[in-house]
């Protein structure tokens, strides 16, 4: 279709002088830009379902990223045995240190400073204890119903909700019921001779840690049948004990 027969032209000569027809006709209708964009592509292309799926992975990602860490069920923490301890680790002196750093940490909750011997009591002492962590504890069994295990002495390596888990000085690894058993443990005086106490230079640490004015407390296993974390946030009550 020639311009002089566009019938915009036509219309265009009927509201306007003929010359203005045309301008206007030129430039709106004839030069007039087409403005194109780009097609959406085919939803049955290959392209755009692996897009979609592509998508879809990234939405599910960072979904899981917001979500917390779904902790180890009781069944993979038995395969993966990360609470086991390896041969070479079932040795007394490894865990000496260990024992050395627990005996800073009672120090402290209990307000014991060198050179100055302290007397504790139930009232003062208990619920600390009580609420304490016994990794490293040096203990040993007085009483208990399973007759094999009275007099088995040694380092706290675990502290579970219903055994304590030690390491004799035989280098033995003796896992002790709490139940129905009694554990006692020392806890010896600061040295007075040093700024600050050292665990490794008190007289009596290698004997079960006695000492002169040493703390001795006895722990009763069927009232202690609670996990390490579990103990730091419970308060204990007295309460007198059926089984004495």
């Amino acid at each position: 279709m020639e311009a002089n027969s566009h019938v915009a032209l036509d219309l265009l000569r009927k509201a306007h002088p003929p010359e203005t027809a045309s301008a206007i006709f030129t430039e709106k209708i004839l030069h007039k830009p087409l403005r194109l964009r780009p097609t959406s592509p085919d939803p049955n292309h290959k392209d755009a379902r692996a897009h979609r799926r592509l998508q879809r992975l990234r939405k599910k990602e960072k979904a899981k990223r917001r979500q917390k860490p779904k902790p180890l069920s009781a069944k993979e923490k038995r395969i993966t045995g990360i609470y086991e301890i390896s041969n070479e680790s079932k040795k007394y002196e490894v865990y000496v240190p260990l024992y050395r750093m627990w005996l800073g940490y009672v120090w402290e909750i209990l307000g014991m400073v060198k050179g100055k011997p302290t007397w504790v009591t139930a009232q003062t002492a208990g619920a600390r204890l009580a609420s304490a962590d016994f990794h490293g504890a040096k203990l040993m069994v007085v009483r208990s119903k399973s007759v094999s295990t009275v007099g088995l002495r040694g380092i706290i390596v675990r502290d579970t909700k219903f055994t304590f888990k030690i390491i004799t000085e035989k280098d033995e690894l003796k896992t002790i019921p709490k139940i129905h058993t009694i554990f006692r443990f020392h806890i010896p005086q600061p040295d007075a001779t040093h700024e600050e106490p050292d665990p490794g230079k008190i007289k009596g640490i290698s004997n079960d840690g006695i000492g002169p004015n040493a703390l001795v407390f006895e722990l009763h296993g069927s009232s202690f049948e609670h996990r390490a974390i579990d103990r730091a946030t419970k308060k204990f009550k007295q309460r007198n004990m059926t089984e004495l």
